[in-house]
Protein backbone atom coordinates (compact mmCIF):
# COMPACT_ATOMS: atom_id res chain seq x y z
CA UNK A 1 0.00 0.00 0.00
CA UNK A 2 1.24 3.30 -1.22
CA UNK A 3 1.37 6.39 1.71
CA UNK A 4 1.01 9.75 0.02
CA UNK A 5 2.65 12.29 1.76
CA UNK A 6 -0.05 14.38 2.96
CA UNK A 7 -1.21 15.23 5.85
CA UNK A 8 -4.00 12.75 7.18
CA UNK A 9 -6.02 15.22 8.88
CA UNK A 10 -5.72 17.80 5.83
CA UNK A 11 -7.00 14.72 3.80
CA UNK A 12 -10.16 14.36 5.21
CA UNK A 13 -11.83 17.93 5.67
CA UNK A 14 -13.13 18.30 2.10
CA UNK A 15 -16.61 17.23 2.81
CA UNK A 16 -17.39 16.57 -1.36
CA UNK A 17 -19.88 19.66 -0.92
CA UNK A 18 -18.94 20.61 -5.00
CA UNK A 19 -18.76 24.49 -4.20
CA UNK A 20 -15.32 24.46 -5.63
CA UNK A 21 -16.17 23.01 -9.11
CA UNK A 22 -16.83 26.32 -10.78
CA UNK A 23 -13.69 27.60 -9.96
CA UNK A 24 -11.64 24.25 -11.19
CA UNK A 25 -10.18 25.13 -14.95
CA UNK A 26 -9.39 21.75 -15.56
CA UNK A 27 -13.19 20.55 -14.12
CA UNK A 28 -14.74 24.16 -16.64
CA UNK A 29 -13.41 22.72 -19.58
CA UNK A 30 -13.82 18.73 -19.65
CA UNK A 31 -16.53 18.28 -17.17
CA UNK A 32 -14.65 15.35 -15.85
CA UNK A 33 -15.51 14.63 -11.64
CA UNK A 34 -11.66 13.66 -11.93
CA UNK A 35 -10.76 16.84 -13.35
CA UNK A 36 -12.02 18.14 -10.10
CA UNK A 37 -10.88 19.02 -6.84
CA UNK A 38 -13.17 16.67 -5.45
CA UNK A 39 -12.27 14.17 -7.46
CA UNK A 40 -8.67 14.37 -6.98
CA UNK A 41 -9.25 14.01 -3.26
CA UNK A 42 -11.04 11.34 -3.67
CA UNK A 43 -8.43 9.41 -5.87
CA UNK A 44 -5.70 10.42 -3.37
CA UNK A 45 -8.35 8.84 -0.29
CA UNK A 46 -8.35 5.57 -2.48
CA UNK A 47 -4.66 5.80 -2.82
CA UNK A 48 -4.57 6.04 0.74
CA UNK A 49 -6.76 3.64 2.01
CA UNK A 50 -5.03 0.98 -0.83
CA UNK A 51 -8.12 0.57 -3.02
CA UNK A 52 -6.17 2.26 -5.67
CA UNK A 53 -2.64 1.95 -7.04
CA UNK A 54 -0.38 5.11 -7.70
CA UNK A 55 0.34 4.61 -11.04
CA UNK A 56 -1.65 5.29 -14.24
CA UNK A 57 -4.94 6.74 -13.97
CA UNK A 58 -4.85 7.99 -10.50
CA UNK A 59 -1.08 10.33 -12.45
CA UNK A 60 -2.93 11.61 -15.23
CA UNK A 61 -5.37 12.95 -12.80
CA UNK A 62 -2.72 14.55 -10.60
CA UNK A 63 -0.54 15.61 -13.05
CA UNK A 64 -3.34 17.73 -15.21
CA UNK A 65 -4.12 20.01 -12.21
CA UNK A 66 -3.53 23.41 -12.99
CA UNK A 67 -2.47 24.32 -9.41
CA UNK A 68 -4.26 27.61 -9.47
CA UNK A 69 -5.64 26.65 -5.54
CA UNK A 70 -8.82 28.89 -6.74
CA UNK A 71 -10.29 25.89 -5.08
CA UNK A 72 -9.22 27.00 -1.66
CA UNK A 73 -10.97 30.32 -1.79
CA UNK A 74 -14.37 28.72 -2.70
CA UNK A 75 -13.71 25.99 0.17
CA UNK A 76 -16.13 26.79 3.09
CA UNK A 77 -13.68 23.47 4.76
CA UNK A 78 -10.48 25.75 4.13
CA UNK A 79 -9.47 22.47 2.66
CA UNK A 80 -5.66 23.11 1.64
CA UNK A 81 -5.85 21.90 -1.45
CA UNK A 82 -2.13 23.03 -2.62
CA UNK A 83 -0.28 21.45 0.33
CA UNK A 84 -2.60 17.62 -0.77
CA UNK A 85 -1.62 18.43 -4.25
CA UNK A 86 2.52 19.29 -3.61
CA UNK A 87 2.51 15.68 -0.93
CA UNK A 88 0.85 13.92 -3.45
CA UNK A 89 3.21 14.64 -6.49
CA UNK A 90 6.52 14.69 -4.32
CA UNK A 91 4.99 10.84 -3.45
CA UNK A 92 4.91 10.38 -7.40
CA UNK A 93 8.05 11.85 -8.29
CA UNK A 94 9.87 9.78 -5.42
CA UNK A 95 8.62 6.66 -6.39
CA UNK A 96 7.60 6.57 -9.85
CA UNK A 97 9.13 7.93 -13.21
CA UNK A 98 6.08 10.79 -13.34
CA UNK A 99 9.33 12.96 -13.49
CA UNK A 100 10.85 12.68 -17.08
CA UNK A 101 14.88 12.58 -17.20
CA UNK A 102 14.55 15.78 -19.30
CA UNK A 103 12.26 17.49 -16.94
CA UNK A 104 14.70 17.03 -13.85
CA UNK A 105 17.79 18.17 -16.23
CA UNK A 106 15.27 21.75 -16.57
CA UNK A 107 14.46 21.95 -13.68
CA UNK A 108 17.97 21.88 -12.67
CA UNK A 109 18.91 24.49 -14.92
CA UNK A 110 16.63 26.88 -13.25
CA UNK A 111 19.59 26.53 -10.06
CA UNK A 112 22.51 27.32 -12.87
CA UNK A 113 21.57 31.09 -13.39
CA UNK A 114 24.47 31.51 -15.93
CA UNK A 115 23.84 28.59 -17.89
CA UNK A 116 20.36 29.29 -18.24
CA UNK A 117 21.04 32.84 -19.13
CA UNK A 118 24.05 31.30 -21.89
CA UNK A 119 21.22 29.06 -22.89
CA UNK A 120 18.34 31.91 -23.28
CA UNK A 121 20.97 33.91 -25.71
CA UNK A 122 21.19 31.03 -27.32
CA UNK A 123 17.59 30.25 -27.92
CA UNK A 124 17.15 34.14 -29.05
CA UNK A 125 19.76 33.46 -31.67
CA UNK A 126 17.99 30.38 -32.93
CA UNK A 127 14.66 32.33 -32.99
CA UNK A 128 16.66 35.52 -35.13
CA UNK A 129 17.41 32.27 -37.67
CA UNK A 130 14.12 30.90 -37.51
CA UNK A 131 15.47 28.27 -36.31
CA UNK A 132 12.31 27.76 -33.71
CA UNK A 133 9.15 26.29 -34.83
CA UNK A 134 6.75 28.47 -34.63
CA UNK A 135 4.23 25.97 -32.64
CA UNK A 136 6.66 26.83 -30.04
CA UNK A 137 4.79 29.68 -27.92
CA UNK A 138 7.73 31.90 -26.77
CA UNK A 139 7.82 35.60 -26.90
CA UNK A 140 11.26 37.17 -28.76
CA UNK A 141 14.12 36.75 -26.17
CA UNK A 142 16.55 39.58 -25.90
CA UNK A 143 19.72 38.92 -27.51
CA UNK A 144 21.36 41.26 -24.68
CA UNK A 145 19.71 42.52 -21.44
CA UNK A 146 21.88 45.80 -19.43
CA UNK A 147 23.04 44.36 -16.08
CA UNK A 148 21.10 45.73 -13.10
CA UNK A 149 22.24 48.21 -10.82
CA UNK A 150 21.84 48.55 -7.06
CA UNK A 151 20.47 51.77 -5.79
CA UNK A 152 20.51 51.30 -2.28
CA UNK A 153 19.55 49.36 0.31
CA UNK A 154 16.13 49.97 1.67
CA UNK A 155 14.74 47.11 0.24
CA UNK A 156 15.80 43.99 -1.39
CA UNK A 157 14.62 43.10 -4.79
CA UNK A 158 14.32 39.53 -6.10
CA UNK A 159 15.06 38.72 -9.56
CA UNK A 160 14.86 35.40 -9.92
CA UNK A 161 15.63 32.79 -12.90
CA UNK A 162 13.43 32.68 -16.28
CA UNK A 163 12.46 36.09 -15.31
CA UNK A 164 15.69 37.80 -14.88
CA UNK A 165 16.61 35.74 -18.45
CA UNK A 166 13.56 36.48 -20.29
CA UNK A 167 11.95 39.66 -18.99
CA UNK A 168 14.56 42.04 -17.26
CA UNK A 169 13.20 45.00 -18.33
CA UNK A 170 10.88 44.54 -15.69
CA UNK A 171 12.60 44.17 -13.09
CA UNK A 172 14.54 47.55 -14.63
CA UNK A 173 11.26 49.26 -14.85
CA UNK A 174 10.56 47.98 -11.07
CA UNK A 175 13.73 49.61 -9.62
CA UNK A 176 12.76 52.82 -11.19
CA UNK A 177 9.44 53.00 -10.15
CA UNK A 178 10.62 52.00 -6.72
CA UNK A 179 13.34 54.98 -7.07
CA UNK A 180 10.20 57.34 -7.87
CA UNK A 181 9.24 56.46 -4.50
CA UNK A 182 12.11 57.26 -2.57
CA UNK A 183 13.36 53.73 -2.19
CA UNK A 184 16.80 52.33 -2.61
CA UNK A 185 16.98 48.83 -4.30
CA UNK A 186 19.43 46.26 -3.34
CA UNK A 187 19.99 43.21 -5.64
CA UNK A 188 20.97 39.76 -4.71
CA UNK A 189 23.83 37.26 -5.78
CA UNK A 190 22.35 35.98 -8.79
CA UNK A 191 24.34 32.40 -8.38
CA UNK A 192 22.57 32.07 -4.86
CA UNK A 193 19.31 33.65 -5.59
CA UNK A 194 18.62 32.67 -9.03
CA UNK A 195 15.61 30.02 -8.75
CA UNK A 196 13.33 30.45 -5.78
CA UNK A 197 12.34 26.48 -6.64
CA UNK A 198 8.33 27.46 -7.26
CA UNK A 199 8.40 24.85 -10.09
CA UNK A 200 10.40 22.09 -8.52
CA UNK A 201 7.27 22.88 -5.55
CA UNK A 202 4.75 21.70 -8.25
CA UNK A 203 6.97 19.05 -9.54
CA UNK A 204 7.23 17.04 -6.61
CA UNK A 205 10.90 17.40 -6.51
CA UNK A 206 10.85 18.68 -2.83
CA UNK A 207 14.33 18.17 -2.17
CA UNK A 208 15.44 20.09 -4.78
CA UNK A 209 13.02 23.01 -3.78
CA UNK A 210 14.52 23.11 -0.21
CA UNK A 211 18.38 22.70 -1.38
CA UNK A 212 17.49 26.19 -3.28
CA UNK A 213 15.44 27.65 -0.75
CA UNK A 214 18.73 27.31 1.51
CA UNK A 215 20.73 28.45 -0.98
CA UNK A 216 18.05 31.68 -0.90
CA UNK A 217 18.31 32.02 2.41
CA UNK A 218 21.84 32.86 2.21
CA UNK A 219 21.99 35.36 -0.54
CA UNK A 220 19.24 37.86 1.34
CA UNK A 221 21.13 39.09 4.80
CA UNK A 222 20.43 41.32 7.32
CA UNK A 223 16.31 42.45 7.83
CA UNK A 224 15.66 44.35 5.22
CA UNK A 225 12.34 43.95 3.36
CA UNK A 226 12.42 41.62 0.56
CA UNK A 227 10.45 42.60 -2.72
CA UNK A 228 8.90 40.07 -5.25
CA UNK A 229 7.53 41.54 -9.05
CA UNK A 230 6.83 37.60 -9.48
CA UNK A 231 3.10 36.57 -8.10
CA UNK A 232 4.22 32.69 -8.75
CA UNK A 233 8.16 33.63 -7.01
CA UNK A 234 6.24 35.28 -4.21
CA UNK A 235 4.02 32.51 -3.21
CA UNK A 236 6.97 30.29 -3.26
CA UNK A 237 9.11 32.28 -1.22
CA UNK A 238 6.40 33.07 1.50
CA UNK A 239 6.01 29.76 1.99
CA UNK A 240 9.56 28.59 2.82
CA UNK A 241 8.54 28.08 6.88
CA UNK A 242 6.58 25.37 5.65
CA UNK A 243 8.94 24.27 3.05
CA UNK A 244 12.43 23.86 5.36
CA UNK A 245 10.35 23.70 8.93
CA UNK A 246 12.97 26.07 10.42
CA UNK A 247 12.40 29.35 12.66
CA UNK A 248 15.52 30.57 9.96
CA UNK A 249 12.90 30.32 7.01
CA UNK A 250 10.09 31.40 9.07
CA UNK A 251 11.59 34.57 10.13
CA UNK A 252 12.93 34.87 5.94
CA UNK A 253 9.09 34.14 4.69
CA UNK A 254 7.74 37.17 7.00
CA UNK A 255 10.10 39.68 5.06
CA UNK A 256 9.01 38.79 1.52
CA UNK A 257 6.25 40.95 0.36
CA UNK A 258 4.65 41.30 -3.16
CA UNK A 259 6.04 44.88 -4.74
CA UNK A 260 2.22 45.97 -5.91
CA UNK A 261 1.31 45.48 -1.81
CA UNK A 262 4.47 46.94 -0.56
CA UNK A 263 4.07 50.34 -2.93
CA UNK A 264 0.20 50.21 -2.28
CA UNK A 265 1.18 51.12 1.73
CA UNK A 266 3.01 53.46 0.90
CA UNK A 267 1.22 55.12 -1.85
CA UNK A 268 1.84 59.04 -1.01
CA UNK A 269 5.63 58.00 -1.66
CA UNK A 270 4.44 57.94 -5.04
CA UNK A 271 4.67 60.75 -7.43
CA UNK A 272 1.66 61.60 -9.18
CA UNK A 273 0.57 61.00 -12.61
CA UNK A 274 1.68 63.79 -15.20
CA UNK A 275 -1.91 63.33 -16.30
CA UNK A 276 -5.34 61.94 -15.94
CA UNK A 277 -6.05 58.58 -16.55
CA UNK A 278 -7.04 58.52 -20.09
CA UNK A 279 -10.33 56.80 -20.28
CA UNK A 280 -9.81 55.86 -23.67
CA UNK A 281 -6.78 53.97 -23.61
CA UNK A 282 -8.06 51.65 -20.66
CA UNK A 283 -5.70 48.56 -18.95
CA UNK A 284 -7.65 45.61 -18.19
CA UNK A 285 -6.46 43.46 -14.91
CA UNK A 286 -5.82 39.67 -15.02
CA UNK A 287 -5.08 38.36 -11.48
CA UNK A 288 -2.06 35.70 -11.77
CA UNK A 289 -3.46 32.51 -9.64
CA UNK A 290 -0.53 33.00 -7.04
CA UNK A 291 -1.36 36.52 -6.51
CA UNK A 292 -5.37 36.09 -6.07
CA UNK A 293 -5.45 32.95 -4.64
CA UNK A 294 -2.09 32.29 -2.71
CA UNK A 295 -0.97 35.41 -1.99
CA UNK A 296 -4.84 37.26 -1.66
CA UNK A 297 -3.00 40.61 -2.69
CA UNK A 298 -4.33 41.00 -6.10
CA UNK A 299 -6.16 44.20 -4.60
CA UNK A 300 -2.95 46.19 -4.43
CA UNK A 301 -2.21 45.79 -8.15
CA UNK A 302 -5.44 47.84 -8.67
CA UNK A 303 -4.65 50.27 -5.78
CA UNK A 304 -1.36 51.27 -7.28
CA UNK A 305 -2.22 51.10 -10.95
CA UNK A 306 -5.72 53.42 -10.71
CA UNK A 307 -3.96 56.51 -10.09
CA UNK A 308 -2.32 56.07 -13.92
CA UNK A 309 -4.60 54.20 -16.12
CA UNK A 310 -7.99 53.83 -16.28
CA UNK A 311 -9.15 49.90 -15.19
CA UNK A 312 -10.91 47.80 -16.39
CA UNK A 313 -12.43 44.30 -14.56
CA UNK A 314 -12.57 40.64 -16.65
CA UNK A 315 -15.96 39.40 -15.40
CA UNK A 316 -14.91 35.71 -14.80
CA UNK A 317 -13.96 35.72 -11.69
CA UNK A 318 -10.46 35.53 -11.97
CA UNK A 319 -10.19 32.23 -13.29
CA UNK A 320 -6.87 30.42 -14.33
CA UNK A 321 -5.48 31.62 -17.73
CA UNK A 322 -3.99 28.11 -17.97
CA UNK A 323 -0.42 29.25 -18.23
CA UNK A 324 0.61 27.18 -14.24
CA UNK A 325 4.15 27.76 -14.84
CA UNK A 326 5.40 24.80 -16.58
CA UNK A 327 1.34 23.07 -17.20
CA UNK A 328 1.39 25.42 -20.81
CA UNK A 329 4.85 23.43 -21.82
CA UNK A 330 3.61 20.19 -20.67
CA UNK A 331 -0.42 20.19 -21.26
CA UNK A 332 -0.52 22.45 -24.49
CA UNK A 333 -4.61 21.53 -25.23
CA UNK A 334 -5.70 21.89 -22.00
CA UNK A 335 -4.10 24.87 -21.04
CA UNK A 336 -4.68 26.14 -24.56
CA UNK A 337 -8.10 25.70 -23.96
CA UNK A 338 -8.32 27.01 -20.44
CA UNK A 339 -6.81 30.36 -21.94
CA UNK A 340 -9.55 31.06 -24.64
CA UNK A 341 -11.77 31.92 -21.58
CA UNK A 342 -9.54 34.28 -20.51
CA UNK A 343 -9.23 35.82 -23.60
CA UNK A 344 -12.72 35.80 -24.21
CA UNK A 345 -12.96 37.85 -20.81
CA UNK A 346 -10.12 40.37 -22.34
CA UNK A 347 -12.23 40.75 -25.29
CA UNK A 348 -15.51 42.20 -23.55
CA UNK A 349 -13.44 44.21 -21.38
CA UNK A 350 -12.47 46.10 -24.84
CA UNK A 351 -8.84 47.17 -23.42
CA UNK A 352 -6.21 46.76 -25.72
CA UNK A 353 -3.31 46.19 -22.97
CA UNK A 354 -3.17 43.88 -20.28
CA UNK A 355 -1.94 44.56 -16.96
CA UNK A 356 -0.42 40.81 -15.14
CA UNK A 357 2.01 40.49 -12.33
CA UNK A 358 3.32 36.87 -13.43
CA UNK A 359 6.15 35.87 -16.31
CA UNK A 360 4.45 32.50 -16.63
CA UNK A 361 1.00 34.22 -17.14
CA UNK A 362 2.09 37.00 -19.16
CA UNK A 363 3.93 34.75 -21.71
CA UNK A 364 1.10 32.68 -22.30
CA UNK A 365 -1.58 35.32 -22.87
CA UNK A 366 1.14 37.29 -25.11
CA UNK A 367 1.66 34.30 -27.00
CA UNK A 368 -1.93 34.12 -28.01
CA UNK A 369 -1.63 37.85 -29.17
CA UNK A 370 -2.49 39.77 -26.18
CA UNK A 371 -0.15 42.91 -25.27
CA UNK A 372 0.54 42.06 -21.85
CA UNK A 373 2.72 44.22 -19.35
CA UNK A 374 3.63 43.89 -15.83
CA UNK A 375 1.70 46.32 -13.67
CA UNK A 376 5.26 48.63 -12.43
CA UNK A 377 5.77 48.57 -16.55
CA UNK A 378 2.73 50.45 -16.65
CA UNK A 379 3.18 53.05 -14.05
CA UNK A 380 7.00 53.55 -14.90
CA UNK A 381 5.43 54.27 -18.68
CA UNK A 382 2.98 56.85 -16.85
CA UNK A 383 5.76 58.34 -14.89
CA UNK A 384 8.27 58.70 -17.58
CA UNK A 385 6.14 58.92 -20.56
CA UNK A 386 9.11 60.12 -23.10
CA UNK A 387 11.64 57.87 -21.44
CA UNK A 388 13.52 55.32 -23.30
CA UNK A 389 14.89 51.97 -21.48
CA UNK A 390 15.64 49.30 -23.30
CA UNK A 391 16.68 46.29 -21.71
Amino acid sequence: MTILRVDPEELVTCVACGLCLPHCPTYRVTGDESASPRGRIAAMRAVQSGDADLRGEFTRYMDECVQCRACEVACPSSVPFGHLMEGTRATLAAETSYVSWWQRLAYRTLGHHRVLLGLSRGLALAQRAHLVPTRVSLPKLPLHARPLRSTGDDAWLFTGCVMDAWQRDVHAAVIRVLGAAGVGVALPDSRRAGCCGALHVHAGLHDDAAALARRVLDAFPGDAPILVDSAGCGAALQDYGRLLGTDEAAAFAHRVHDVHEWLAERLDDLPAPPHRPDPDAPVAVHDPCHLRNVQRTHGAVRTVLERYVELRELDDEGLCCGAGGAYAALHPTLANQIRQRKLDAITRTGAATVASANPGCTLHLAAAGVDVRHPLEIVDAALHPHASHPA
